[in-house]
């Protein structure tokens, strides 16, 4: 029998897990059975890089049967460029800042994308990014972004999420409200940007207003940074300004002024940038989290956190009805991500087949970089 408590606090924990594509963590797949877990992200380590797709097909399906409603999330990196989990012969994608170069191809090739992972039997595509990559020197961004100014991130990153939501797949755009001014790479430290409000408003924060502005259609979630904003630090406040952990920019900012209603993700809580903070203890991080307004947390590979993270929610939960409440809210926008797919590799190689033309301007298109 399910605990409502576990299982609220359940709905709102994404998690990886470090078994090989032969198979899925027993630990994970028990979780899901008892409701305490919302679904999974799978990295290079899940998933045969032989492009032999079987065994990940049967790990998803796997996922599926653990579930109760059959419905859990199960999510990828699946970018393009260095960001990307899945080899051929799925779509083999370049870098959004080669792929912007050529706009008119940005919609079709994220259709492309969607269809083959709706096909294996993905439900969301932690893309695309919304960064603008304005710090030569960021170490983390890069040519993951689609340029150098807020303009031609809305642009180019709208046509990609537009192509994702056509081709059946949940997008996200990442990672509010802006990492591309940065010279530490947030996995290994904590970043700060020290611009005034001002600036923000015009670069960093701009293309994630237009993403509250075209809707939970195109943009059903976006992820949070572990970086922190001196705009928003204040004397005196618990709020130090990191914004997976501030309520002044996931609640006051995203909510409330940009008008933001579809689903927060948290970065992953295993980032060393939330050593930073407190004790580090993830837990409280992850009460935190919530409390400032994520309604997701990602812990992508350390199940012994994943289970610490739930315990910390559980007795958060039971601690206080004002808690209870902000989950509750959180899980009813979670449900949303919720969805049934059908895992087939016939589909899958349907998709690769009908994309193969793409595929062929896609991979002229990386050479002719290379080249230059």
């Amino acid at each position: 029998m399910l605990s409502r408590t576990a299982a609220l606090a359940g709905s709102l924990l994404v998690v990886g897990y470090s078994e090989g594509p032969s198979g899925v963590s027993q630990r994970l797949l028990d979780a899901l059975r008892r409701g305490e877990r919302a679904g999974a992200i799978l990295f290079r380590r899940n998933i045969p890089q032989n492009g032999d797709f079987a065994p990940l097909v049967a790990a998803i399906r796997s996922l599926q049967e653990a579930t109760p409603d059959g419905a859990p999330i199960v999510a990828v990196d699946q970018e393009g460029g260095r960001v990307r989990r899945l080899p051929a012969p799925a779509l083999v994608v370049p870098p959004m800042r080669v792929l912007s170069k050529h706009p008119e191809l940005l919609e079709a090739t994220a259709v492309a994308v969607a269809r083959e992972l709706s096909a294996l039997g993905f439900t969301m595509n932690f893309a695309p990014v919304l960064d603008v990559a304005s710090e030569p020197k960021n170490p983390i961004i890069g040519d993951r972004a689609f340029g150098e100014t807020a303009d031609v991130a809305i642009a180019h990153a709208t046509a990609f999420a537009r192509g994702l939501a056509a081709g059946g797949i949940d997008g996200c755009g990442k990672h509010f409200p802006g990492h591309g001014d940065t010279t530490v790479d947030s996995h290994l430290a904590l970043p700060s940007v020290h611009h005034a409000r001002e600036r923000l408003d015009t670069v960093e924060f701009a293309p994630f207003r237009a993403a509250a502005a075209a809707g939970t259609s195109l943009f059903p979630s976006l992820m949070s940074a572990h970086v922190r904003f001196d705009a928003f630090v204040s004397a005196g406040s618990e709020d130090a300004g990191i914004a997976t952990l501030s309520y002044a920019l996931c609640t006051d900012l995203l909510r409330g002024e940009f008008g933001y209603d579809g689903v927060l993700f948290s970065d992953d809580l295993e980032m060393k940038a939330l050593d930073a903070v407190g004790d580090g203890d993830r837990g409280k991080h992850a009460v935190s989290a919530i409390t400032a307004g994520c309604d997701a947390l990602l812990v992508c590979s350390d199940e012994d956190l994943a289970d610490h993270v739930h315990a910390a929610l559980v007795g958060a939960i039971e601690a206080s009805p004002l808690f209870r409440t902000r989950c509750e809210e959180a899980a009813r926008r979670m449900a949303r991500l919720r969805r049934k797919t059908t895992p087939s590799l016939e589909a899958f190689q349907q998709c690769v087949d009908a994309h193969r033309p793409l595929a062929a301007q896609l991979a002229a298109l990386a050479e002719e970089t290379k080249n230059r």
